[in-house]
């Protein structure tokens, strides 16, 4: 007897991951299909968007084979810009997210024609390589002749809704990310601004991430072995999906993501602006967020890993020998450029205080209390914003191993639930999926299992070193612009 289930798919960096979920929301199955971006020039991170659809397919049949399915969630990387012809033929790779720097042209343009301070005002946020409508805009300069072409805007989990259903839409926080072509006050695209920015283009009706989109279609159907007519809902981009899934959008709410980079999503009630951080509108209705995200974190042990040639267990065992301040050193986590509140894409990693008795151990326990003090920086500008942090959730595969976690509660000084599933945002998509055909609730579904609590020592210790921390991007900032522009030659 099969057992009624929903299935979330969430399309990420380096791979797309799905799970099938009962309705009460027990973990039955889950699946993976790794990656990989390219990177055709500096600063240029791009993916085929068609590879997005053909993962969706591999991980529906497997996940839902002999499985009774309910409804489907999607969520993915963003803001993406995939554009596509009238015909849904994608003219070029997709555009990625904050992680593509190659904008800052027409960043720089469309501050100077539209006013900073008014695209703060009416979108939320500042330009920066995060605002997909200044991609749209490099598109349009750099590629004319295949700008040309496109028609529509596609992101990941938009683009899985239109090859489900037919049905062209795009979530209200999307759409927010779109930078500066979506007006956060009316909750609707800026028309005036979209005419110029993006002529030609007609951009997709807007719901919210847990509406259905659509139904399955009989096509796609036939593809993915799954049954046609259910629900699929409208998604979001996967750090939203993820604060669902672990019940982190009330007003008040900080959610910590640990993953390849660490985002930071605070909800409240109301709209707020800051230079620095990303305002938009949240997940759910009547929500708003003040965001932050880093442009690279769990990346750093990553590359550490492969350049020592160690495995993760290993080299957590021997940064939690290290002890606090990693015997003397301090790194700065920019090694990809800095997102929020920095926004800089030429920044570059620093690690100061090297000698010749330091350990790979050493240098892995920097670069994780080189990503507690850059989220403690981004906790004080919300702070600044005006946010009110009342409750942390911290989510992700970071927080595996329990060393991470302790690192950054005592370097914020800030208690953080740990939730008993943490697998991200295929799970989030799932839950709005399974609300979507019934009650569902996500205290129910994956209750707090831990509370990681702040040592006061350790917090007065991280207090000190955090004084020397915000000292190191203004001393080295202008040697990193040099060699930064060394690299992009």
């Amino acid at each position: 007897m099969t057992v009624p289930a929903v299935l979330g798919v969430d399309i990420g960096t380096s791979s797309s991951k799905g799970v099938l979920v009962g309705l009460d929301g027990t973990l039955l199955r889950t699946a993976v299909r790794e990656h990989a971006v390219d990177r055709p020039k500096p600063g240029h991170v791009e993916m085929d968007g068609r590879v997005w659809w053909t993962e969706f397919v591999s991980l529906a049949r497997e996940l839902g084979q002999d499985a009774e399915v309910r409804a489907v969630g999607v969520s993915g990387m963003g803001p993406c810009v995939l554009l596509a012809d009238a015909d849904d033929v994608p003219v070029r790779p997709a555009v990625l997210y904050g992680v593509d720097t190659r904008s800052t042209a027409q960043i720089a343009r469309l501050e100077s024609e539209l006013g900073a301070e008014e695209i703060r005002r009416l979108g939320g946020s500042d330009l920066s390589s995060q605002a997909a409508g200044a991609k749209i805009a490099w598109v349009a300069d750099e590629e004319p002749e295949l700008f040309a072409r496109a028609r529509r805007l596609f992101m990941p989990s938009s683009w899985l809704v239109r090859r489900l259903t037919g049905e062209y839409v795009l979530d209200h926080h999307s759409a927010s990310q779109c930078t500066p072509l979506y007006d956060v006050g009316r909750l609707d695209w800026h028309g005036p601004w979209a005419e110029r920015i993006a002529p030609g283009l007609d951009l997709p009706p807007l719901r919210w991430p847990g509406e259905v989109a659509g139904k399955l279609s009989t096509q796609a159907a036939r593809e993915t072995d799954l049954p046609a007519g259910v629900p699929v809902i409208t998604g979001t981009i996967d750090a939203w999906a993820e604060a669902l899934s672990v019940g982190a959008h009330e007003p008040g709410d900080l959610m910590l993501m640990y993953g390849t980079t660490m985002f930071l999503i605070h909800t409240a009630a109301e709209h707020r602006t800051w230079p620095g951080l990303w305002g938009t509108v949240g997940a759910l209705p009547g929500t708003y967020n003040l965001a932050g995200g880093m442009a690279t974190s769990g990346a750093i042990t990553a590359w550490l890993r492969e350049l020592v040639g160690a495995g993760y267990e290993e080299l957590l065992h021997e940064a939690a020998g290290a002890g606090r301040g990693a015997n003397g050193l301090l790194m700065l986590p920019y090694f990809a450029g800095e997102r929020t509140p920095v926004m800089d894409p030429r920044a570059r990693g620093v690690i100061v205080g090297l000698s010749l008795s330091h350990t790979r151990g050493d240098l892995y326990r920097a670069a994780l209390e080189a990503t507690g003090f850059a989220v403690r920086h981004n906790i004080e500008t919300i702070r600044a914003a005006g946010g009110d942090i009342r409750r942390v959730v911290a989510v992700g595969g970071g927080t595996q191993g329990g060393l991470w976690t302790r690192i950054v509660s005592d370097i914020t000084g800030l208690p953080q639930h740990l939730r008993a599933t943490s697998i991200g945002a295929s799970y989030g998509s799932a839950f709005l999926a399974a609300q979507a055909v019934g009650p569902a609730e996500i205290d129910d579904w994956n209750p707090v299992r831990e509370e990681v609590v702040p040592q006061p020592e350790a917090v007065a210790d991280y207090d000190r070193l955090y004084r020397l921390y915000q000292q190191l991007y203004p001393s080295t900032a202008s040697l990193a612009h040099e060699l930064a522009d060394r690299q992009l030659r």
